[in-house]
């Protein structure tokens, strides 16, 4: 039986009429997963929605309603919202990938060529390799065989054509790269509620001068690839560590959305330094939490998953008690599915602009909210740090720009480039960027980040609390209340105790 969900208002003024009635649309994907990732990688998925009923199961949100803390019920509208127009504002970077390979090249290979080795597939043949030097591909091919002939240990052939492909791809940009069967799972098993990290401690050792690393969890991806132990960390991604590095820096730089990678650079005790490329696979259900402080809801919402808006909804049923304010905490969110953080805005924001996307061969798209705007007559804070990236950022630069919301804290990431996770077959992938975003007033984000209204100091974990203070001055004098409206075997069962 699915939950239904009602909100018990003190300030039924405020409102003005009753808020229509709600209903979630569950997306099936298509074969092309878009993807908002970060540099610490996000994540935004190409949907397309269907309308359920309102009393199917699979609905989770139906009915949803506004009624009086004194128990009278505003009627509510019968308004069914398809959210589809927000996933198909992203169709033209779709369309760009999916005719990659439908037109056929004049100059493409044929069978009336004598060379050709009839074993190519057809799909293969078809693939124009006149731009590329014969010396280009000469080279290539005696690096191969080098490395088979000469290489310290042996090396398998489908390593080393995964690894080329992958550095093809990361050479693109530190967002583009191969998914192999574990990360291509993994980062379908994100949109509901996975980060990941590789596996690894780290401290750093004033006796030595280093990072140490102090952990491998059995299994990980860095034990796999024989990290150990008593490796010193030196670098990760273009970062070089050194002393001015916190722990949490670290830890949040080897942290992501699951199934993405990140190089690191370690060796051993008076050894050569190595590169490793690793991914994020070890990985981690995230929660959405809500705690109640003074009246204030302090929400932690950690990603944006397909699910985000309803577990955030939960989370303040799950307080049983008058709300006066939200604290929206998205401190170290790598971001996530784009259409979720548009989502998230439309709990805040009532037709309103969210972000706009370009794509190489198509006209700059908008994202508008969608629905009732369920938080609408609360005041609200964001808090932000410098780990807060992609669609964290597109959230908080949306109700920045419509004066929704104080951001506080610090300069967020600077991730405004959108991937597209291309299937090659059922256990590969490619993630490719095919897209930037940018504020809905225009504004760039990528490399720049959303500057804070107020800039928060001292230690981080003071932040809360300063956050809250910010608050204390906007928050309503009367507060609301989220409750889940009865089902009608609840109703029923009550009929019969009494």
């Amino acid at each position: 039986m699915h939950s239904i969900y009602s909100v018990r208002l003190s300030l039924s003024k405020r409102l003005g009429k009753p808020a229509p009635n709600l209903s979630i649309i569950p997306t099936f994907f298509k074969p092309v997963l878009m993807i908002g990732l970060l540099g610490l990688s996000a994540f935004t998925i190409q949907a397309q929605a269907a309308i359920l009923p309102e009393n199917d199961a699979r609905n989770p949100t139906a009915n949803l309603q506004l009624i009086s803390l004194n128990d009278d019920e505003i009627a509510a509208e019968n308004d069914t919202h398809n959210l589809s127009d927000i996933a198909d504002m992203l169709e033209a970077a779709d369309d760009a990938d999916d005719s990659i390979d439908s037109v056929p090249d004049e100059s493409a290979l044929t069978d009336d060529t004598d060379d050709i080795d009839t074993s190519i597939p057809s799909d293969v043949a078809q693939v124009s390799l006149n731009a590329i030097s014969p010396e280009t591909l000469k080279t290539f091919v005696a690096v191969v065989d080098l490395v088979r002939r000469e290489y310290v240990n042996t090396v398998n052939d489908e390593e080393l054509f995964s690894n080329a492909m992958s550095g093809m791809l990361t050479k693109l940009d530190s967002h583009a790269e191969f998914l192999d069967a574990e990360a291509y799972e993994n980062l379908r098993a994100f949109t509901e509620g996975d980060v990941g990290d590789v596996g690894i401690k780290v401290t750093y050792q004033p006796v030595v001068g280093y990072w140490v690393i102090t952990d491998v969890d059995e299994d990980s991806p860095a034990d796999k690839k024989d990290i150990a132990v008593g490796d010193y960390l030196h670098q990760i991604g273009d970062l070089k560590l050194d002393a001015s590095k916190e722990s949490n820096d670290i830890k949040q730089l080897l942290t992501g959305i699951a199934g993405t990678q990140v190089d690191i650079v370690t060796s051993r005790a008076g050894r050569r330094k190595h590169s490793t490329t690793l991914q994020r696979n070890n990985s981690h259900p995230q929660v959405v939490e809500a705690k109640l402080v003074n009246g204030i809801a302090v929400i932690k919402l950690p990603a944006f998953q397909n699910n985000s808006r309803e577990k955030m909804i939960e989370s303040l049923i799950d307080l049983e008690a008058p709300v006066t304010g939200i604290l929206l905490d998205m401190r170290d969110n790598p971001g996530g599915v784009l259409t979720s953080a548009v989502s998230v805005a439309s709990l805040f924001m009532t037709d309103t602009d969210v972000v706009q996307v370009k794509a190489r061969q198509s006209d700059t798209r908008t994202l508008s909210t969608q629905g009732a705007a369920l938080f609408e007559s609360l005041p609200v804070v964001v808090l932000q740090n410098r780990y807060s990236a992609s669609a964290a950022e597109v959230l908080a630069s949306s109700l920045q720009t419509q004066k929704r919301a104080t951001i506080a804290g610090e300069v967020s990431y600077g991730k405004g480039s959108v991937q597209s996770v291309i299937p090659l077959n059922d256990e590969q992938a490619v993630k490719l960027t095919v897209a930037n975003y940018m504020t809905a007033s225009g504004k760039k984000i990528d490399g720049i980040g959303v500057k804070p209204d107020v800039t928060l100091s001292g230690n981080e974990s003071t932040w809360e609390q300063q956050a809250l203070k910010l608050l204390q001055a906007q928050k309503l004098g009367s507060g609301i209340r989220f409750v889940r409206k009865p089902t009608q075997n609840d109703k029923a069962l009550e009929a019969e105790g009494s």
